[in-house]
């Protein structure tokens, strides 16, 4: 395996980043633990309320106003909580993780192209947009509510090649999901799975591109 990564070093020229809990913290309980005293209350909300596949539905493209009105339909006791996912969306967001800002500074200072492919509704992506300046270093940002694609979907992973003009096996795309790297790899890309910063730098001098 090291060998067959080493030999492919030689030809990457590109990196790709996700954003959430990559380069930027996010976690919804940072909120709910706010508005739900009992920790199983909080859980419940966010299993069986607004759960994961209906976060997907706005990482799709779906808008808040039909999100919530849906989730309030299912659980009319529950529309604050609900529209809170919204209005205070910021909250879920307590800050940046700043080694991996640092691999993009030095990545960019080596004239190293640097794209994100982020599943991340646009209408939250571009209210939180302005708090993080480093999102201005990327050479390019697709952002799967804006083009109604999402990972693992092959063809999210195609249209930023065809848009930035790359090949999968001439970038390193870096994520915390395991599903999504596996999507990755398949098509070609040299993929980390993103742990921390120390370990994706270590992984990215041994690919030659620190």
């Amino acid at each position: 395996m090291t060998q067959m990564l080493l030999s492919q070093a030689p030809k990457l020229r590109v990196v790709i980043f996700d954003l959430g809990n990559v380069l930027i913290q996010w976690d919804p309980r940072f909120l709910y633990r706010k508005i739900f005293p009992d920790t199983r209350d909080m859980e419940y909300f966010l299993t069986e309320v607004c759960s994961p596949e209906w976060n997907l539905g706005q990482d799709r493209g779906r808008s808040f106003a039909e999100a919530i009105a849906e989730a309030t339909k299912c659980h009319p006791t529950y529309h604050s909580e609900i529209a809170a996912w919204f209005t205070r969306f910021d909250e879920m967001i307590p800050g940046a993780i700043e080694g991996t800002i640092k691999l993009l500074e030095d990545l960019k200072a080596r004239h190293i192209p640097c794209y994100a492919l982020s599943n991340w509704s646009a209408e939250t992506f571009y209210k939180t947009r302005p708090r993080f300046a480093f999102l201005n270093l990327f050479d390019g940002l697709m952002i799967s509510g804006e083009e109604r694609l999402i990972k693992p979907d092959p063809a999210f992973y195609h249209l930023i090649c065809q848009r930035y003009s790359f090949q999968p096996d001439e970038a390193v795309f870096i994520d915390d999901s395991a599903a999504n790297i596996a999507a990755a790899i398949a098509l070609g890309f040299q993929s980390i799975l993103f742990k921390d910063a120390n370990q994706t730098r270590a992984a990215l001098i041994r690919l030659g591109l620190l």
